[in-house]
Order: structure tokens, then sequence, then C-alpha cells
């Protein structure tokens, strides 16, 4: 090769080393770019979400809690600002935002009360030796802050937490716990639940005052349910001149005409109830609910997971089934109960006859657990079995001023 094909060559060489010298420094030159930036993101980032925890702890412990803060954090600044998003229901949404450098991140958190209708199954108190069966079946959360009690296989799907601790009677029962099993979890009923689902009917549903007076007396007060409308009838005496004269009257209504905010609240006298419901409804009393027949919803959930018909039953004393010729063959009960001093069960559960089985879709909060029959290994000899199935949309979706835990709980959390 001459000398200036040689000379060419090296040139070559020489501009493609350049080229390739430069590409190379570009690269690592982004690449600790790429770094530093990614360090400074992920820094805000998670100075974001350490406000937001700060946040939700703050409120977890303060529920009225809702000032915000701005502060240096991490070399930074973090941010919160509280938003009360809907007022009736008491939804919460937390701006957390981290500032590190010139970079800013955001993590937004709407917080919704807690509710006892998120249980299958709660109580306060397992009523003694109240058991769990080999008949019996329940799906969903179930909570107790008593022992519980066990008789053979009883099946649970939900997670089972206790305050205190399992009692098998005979040691040989075999409880199935799909959704896991855990003691030592305390939860108790407020003492409130009742009144303020009463104020709720005051503000904007429909409070029948049955309270006795010198002139009226009411006796029986029913509720029945006919899909889009309701009929409601009272039953008892009133003065007329110097005597007493009986009365009986029924009307029916268009239910969201009676009670736009959908509760339903009865004054001094207890429900009788039935029917079928569409709509979304709280029925609550400040003595005591009976169910004299099925209470279902127009749309069953279990068929039409998007049925958006909802039933709150919620009573001061007791909800019970009662004894009649119509829940002598299963009674179907599509509801979230509440009995905050009491309990629900059976009416006369230990002389009734075998009346088959309770299908319950939704949950039971009570204070005290009350029979709902008896039974002699794995026979029933009065009453009912239990078959009751958690309805899946109350994690999410609530009866109307349905009585809270009052405590909040994470619904979204965004980043």
């Amino acid at each position: 090769m001459s000398g200036k094909a040689t000379l060419l060559v090296v040139a070559g060489f020489s501009l493609i080393f350049l080229v390739l010298g430069k590409n190379l420094g570009d690269i690592s030159t982004r690449a600790v770019d790429n770094s530093v930036e990614y360090y400074v993101s992920t820094t805000a980032h998670d100075m974001a979400v350490s406000a937001a925890n700060i946040a939700a702890s703050k409120i977890f412990f303060d529920n009225d809690w809702d000032d915000g803060f701005t502060r240096s954090f991490n070399g930074g600044t973090i941010d919160v600002d509280v938003q009360i998003i809907d007022p009736i229901k008491n939804i919460r949404k937390i701006v957390a935002t981290g500032t590190y450098q010139d970079v800013t991140k955001q993590v937004e958190v709407t917080l919704a009360p807690s509710s006892f209708a998120k249980f299958a199954y709660m109580s306060e108190d397992e009523g003694g030796k109240i058991y769990w069966m080999s008949a019996d079946t329940v799906w969903g959360p179930l909570h107790t802050q008593d022992n519980i009690h066990v008789n053979g296989s009883p099946v649970f799907w939900g997670k089972v937490t206790t305050s205190k601790k399992l009692i098998k009677s005979p040691p040989s029962s075999t409880p199935q716990f799909y959704g896991g099993f855990e003691s030592g979890v305390s939860l108790t009923l407020p003492d409130d639940g009742v009144e303020n689902v009463g104020d709720a009917a005051a503000l904007g549903g429909k409070v029948f005052d049955l309270n006795t007076t010198s002139q009226i007396q009411y006796e029986k007060f029913y509720l029945t349910f006919k899909e889009d409308s309701i009929t409601y009838r009272t039953v008892g005496k009133k003065k007329s001149g110097g005597s007493w004269i009986n009365f009986d009257s029924t009307k029916t209504v268009h239910t969201y005409t009676l009670a736009p905010n959908g509760v339903i609240f009865a004054d001094g006298l207890d429900i009788r109830l039935k029917g079928v419901v569409e709509g979304q409804y709280t029925v609550a009393s400040n003595n005591s609910i009976y169910l004299d027949d099925d209470i279902v919803y127009k749309s069953d959930p279990l068929i039409n997971p998007n049925s958006t018909d909802l039933l709150g039953i919620v009573a001061e004393n007791s909800v019970w089934i009662t004894e009649n010729s119509a829940n002598n063959s299963d009674i179907k009960i599509h509801a979230s109960i509440f009995a905050e001093k009491d309990g629900f069960g059976a009416e006369n559960y230990n002389t009734r006859p075998v009346s088959g089985s309770i299908y319950l879709t939704g949950g039971i909060s009570q204070h005290k657990r009350n029979p709902v029959g008896t039974f002699s290994g794995s026979t029933i000899n009065h009453g009912f079995a239990k078959k009751y199935r958690y309805d899946d949309r109350l994690a999410v979706s609530l009866p109307p001023y349905y009585p809270g835990t009052g405590k909040f709980e994470v619904v979204a959390w965004y980043e």
C-alpha cells in the first residue's frame, strides 16, 4: 500500500474512533443524567406517599382531622390538603404532594367511613354457648368479640376474627376456615347508631311518630315493600269524645316520594316488615323489627351482580323472624341487619316447628347473638338452619346512612 493510501486509512480510523468516543461519552453522560432524574423523581414520589400515610394516620386517630400541613421533609417539601368531597356521606380525599429539587409528585387517597355492613356476621356477645354447626355455612367476613363455639364442620368462606378464642365441642370438630382465622381482633358496636339513622330520617326521609299520646294509642305498625311503592298500615285506638275507638289505616305511596333520602324510621313502635324492595333504603326502629315474611330485592344480586337494590334493617333492640305459617318453610332475607342492644333471632326458636333454612343475602351485626333453632348433632329439632351469604356489593356500597364503625377506610389510592 502506498504512503498516501496508508495515510487515508489512518485518518479514516481516527475519524471513526473520534465519533465512537463522542457517542460513548454522550451515552455515559445521559446515563448519569437519567440516574439523577430517576433518583429525584423517585424521592419526590416517596415523599408524596409518606405525606399521604402521615395524613391517613392522623385521620385514623382523629376522625375530625382535616387541617392539612406543609413542612420540610427529607431535603424537600411535603404538602397535604384534606378535602371533604361528600359532606353527607363524609367521604374525604387526601391530596398529598412531595417536591424534591424541581420535581413534584402527587398521591390522592379517598377515605370513606367504615360500616358494619361490611360484615357477613358480627356480634359482641355470642349468647353463651350457641354453636356454629355442620349445617351452617357463612360466606363473607365474620367477627365476634366473644368466643366462637363450633360443633362439627361449619363452613366459613370469609375471614373469621375474634377478640377471644375458638372453642370446639367436641374437640374433634373441624370448622372449615377458607378465608383464614385470627384471634385478638377487637371491634365494638356504637351506642348511637340507631339515633343517627333517626336523625337522617328527620332531615330528608320519613319519620313515623308512633308514641302513644292522650288522644291516640298505636298498637301495630306494618311496612310492606311493593317494588317501587310501599304500603304502611297503622293499627290502634284513638279517642273520640269520652271513649276510645279502634282504627286500622292503610296507605300505599311511591317509596321515593315517602323517603327521598332512603331512610324510614319508626319512633316508638315495632315494625312488621316484608315485601320486595326496589331501590336503596334503610328501615329503622328504636324498638324491634319483625320479619313477617320474605324481604327480598326485585333484582337478586346473586343472579344479577349489577343489581342496585339495597336494604338496611336497623333496630335499637332486636330483629326477629316471626313465628307464623309464612315462615315455617324457609325465609329469604336480602338486607344488612343491625341490632344495637340485642340481636337477630327466631321468635320461639325452641318450640316452633322445623322451619327449613334462613337464606340471608347481606349481613348481620348485633350486640347479642340470639338462637334461630335447636339441634342434636347435625339434625335440626326446632327452627332454622343458617345459610348466610355475604352480599359482595356491601364492600363498596351501603344502604343509606347505615351505622358506621367510627373509623375511616381507604377506598381508593391513586399515584
